[in-house]
């Protein structure tokens, strides 16, 4: 869901071109299927953002149909990986097929399995990550992935702002979802305000937080305190 003027959007996706190529039509593939890849918008920011930054060594937690996976191993530096992660037997199997057809399976490396579990295990330092998975689970993610960044590395996540329920007061959200909404509000405050990050929140897609690690310093987040009744 977009956040931004519908006028807007559909002048940006007249002018702007989809993906080219076989990458093109795996994009076109699975919008038509509706499955759940990152929007052309946010795919034509990624690709700039990567062509300026020319990371090594990627991560990206949410695979999906490795779209975006994709997308960001076409602007590695030599010898560079994309390292990526998914949970769902049905992404994982249409993903690797779609790295067969790419021809980059040298290039990107698919964990399987949940990435609450796989994030600590990691150990290498990357240039670059790529935060598109479960909302409610950023808080989470989010602590790990300052971990794994170098300093100067550059993360992006994406749906921060969930349609513009992000904004909204508490109240108005309905019940199932103020967890997710408590979470990702008190996350954007305080890796807004945190010591050795660069940080803006951009309204492309349904809300981009792009953030950079300026110094060595490991920010920690502080413990959940959403209220059980919720």
């Amino acid at each position: 869901m977009s956040i931004t003027n519908e006028n807007i959007e559909n002048y940006i996706d007249e002018i702007q071109p989809l993906c080219s190529g076989l990458l093109g039509e795996i994009q076109q593939e699975a919008m038509q299927d509706g499955l759940p890849i990152i929007p052309p918008q946010v795919a034509r920011f990624l690709s700039t953002l990567l062509s300026i930054h020319r990371p090594g060594n990627i991560l990206e937690i949410g695979c999906a149909v490795g779209f975006s996976a994709a997308l960001m191993s076409q602007h590695l530096s030599d010898g560079g990986r994309v390292t990526t992660i998914d949970r769902y037997d049905l992404m994982i199997s249409r993903a690797r097929e779609n790295f067969r057809k790419l021809g980059i399976e040298d290039k990107v490396t698919l964990l399987e399995g949940d990435a609450r579990d796989i994030l600590p295990t990691l150990q290498d330092s990357y240039d670059f990550i790529f935060l598109d998975a479960a909302k409610g689970q950023y808080h989470i993610f989010f602590a790990e992935c300052m971990r794994l960044l170098r300093t100067g590395g550059v993360l992006l996540a994406d749906n921060i702002l969930q349609g513009g329920r992000t904004a909204a007061g508490r109240y108005e959200i309905e019940k199932r979802q103020r967890t997710t909404h408590t979470r990702m509000n008190a996350l954007l405050r305080e890796v807004s305000n945190m010591p050795g990050l660069e940080t803006s929140i951009i309204p492309i897609g349904d809300g981009l937080l792009l953030v950079c690690k300026t110094s060595d310093y490991a920010p920690q987040l502080q413990q959940d305190s959403e209220e059980t009744n919720t």
